[in-house]
């Protein structure tokens, strides 16, 4: 909201009022209220798996495969301390020598997308590059979560049904 609004809003009494500024993908990453005729639409945010594992650039690669394995999982996802995403480490890099450091076995570039995206429009796009994931992260570039195309076929009333 724009500083005119919030200082009107105080004159008219209300007590808690927040001037953000950060814009409506970080708003929507956040899991804050939305409201308008799109409240109800699926984003990715919404679907983001949030447990996904992560793991640091310096960690060995077999440390990252026992938490990968046991969690049923077939990536990590490498990030900083305050969780910006770093890279990608796919399942069938965990092969390598227990000692290797993430950094080696990561992909650097990894496929991501902002939070308030749709994700009616997300499979489209995922399906005809063969994606089957994609990591969401905030305009920053932090870690929310990953989607999976299989959950998003999974979830009643998509675009295209």
């Amino acid at each position: 909201m724009s500083a005119r609004a919030a200082s009107r809003l105080e004159t008219l009494g209300f007590r808690q009022v927040y001037r953000y500024q950060a814009g409506k993908a970080d708003w929507f990453a956040a899991g804050l209220p939305r409201e308008g005729r799109e409240a109800q639409t699926p984003r990715m945010a919404d679907v983001a798996r949030r447990d996904v594992p992560t793991c640091r650039l310096e960690e060995p690669v077999g440390a990252v495969r026992d938490r990968v394995r046991d969690g049923n999982w077939d990536v990590c996802v490498a990030v900083d301390q305050q969780r910006v995403v770093l890279g990608l480490v796919q399942a069938e890099t965990l092969g390598t020598h227990a000692g290797t450091p993430v950094e080696e076995v990561m992909q650097p570039d990894p496929l991501t997308f902002r939070p308030n995206l749709a994700i009616g429009e997300m499979p489209d796009y995922l399906k005809k590059r063969r994606i089957p994931r994609a990591l969401v992260t905030t305009s920053d570039g932090v870690l929310i979560g990953l989607l999976r195309i299989a959950d998003v076929e999974r979830r009643p009333g998509q675009a295209g049904d």
